[in-house]
């Protein structure tokens, strides 16, 4: 099983990433890709730049690492209650190449924040989206408090319970 991973952040200290990273491991005999969206970074989105610059090559790329994948994991940040404008621009352009972004492709969404809300928020948006862009969602699951819950150190959650939840989504890909 090929799995590509990401946090939908641009934080280079991401700890969505960091969850993602140690999530995707627990799949036996996987191939995991860690993606980092700061290489896909495109001008904002608009109907004017669209028109303008036409579809980028960028879009199209994050699209042919999806389409190469058997399943995805994303960790989403919370800003002010929604996605990040990194991601949210980087789904908005990609969308406009191909409206159905996750390709049928198994999801396992993950959110996380140093707060105790866990960016549930977030993270409710983006479990009632996906199937409008085509995607299975298998699991989602939110980690509140973070640095209480995951030892990064170890690169690991060291809070039992959400390390067996953790363990039980992330088996859903195997179903």
């Amino acid at each position: 099983m090929k799995i590509i991973a990401f946090a939908a952040s641009s934080s280079r200290q991401s700890i969505n990433k960091q969850l993602v990273s140690y999530a995707a491991s627990l799949v036996e005999n996987a191939q995991v890709e860690v993606l980092d969206i700061n290489d896909y970074e495109m001008p904002l989105y608009s109907a004017d730049r669209e028109a303008e610059l036409g579809k980028p090559q960028l879009a199209q790329d994050f699209l042919d690492k999806i389409a190469a994948a058997d399943a995805l994991v994303i960790g989403f940040a919370e800003h002010n209650g929604s996605y990040t404008a990194a991601y949210k621009n980087l789904f908005d352009w990609s969308s406009r190449t191909l409206q159905k972004v996750y390709q049928h492709k198994p999801l396992i969404l993950l959110a996380t924040s140093p707060g105790p809300g866990g960016a549930a928020t977030v993270l409710a948006a983006a479990v009632g989206s996906a199937p409008f862009f085509d995607g299975e969602v298998k699991a989602h699951l939110s980690i509140p408090s973070f640095y209480d819950n995951f030892d990064v150190d170890k690169g690991e959650l060291k809070n039992a319970e959400l390390a067996d939840k953790l363990a039980s989504a992330m088996a859903m890909l195997s179903q």
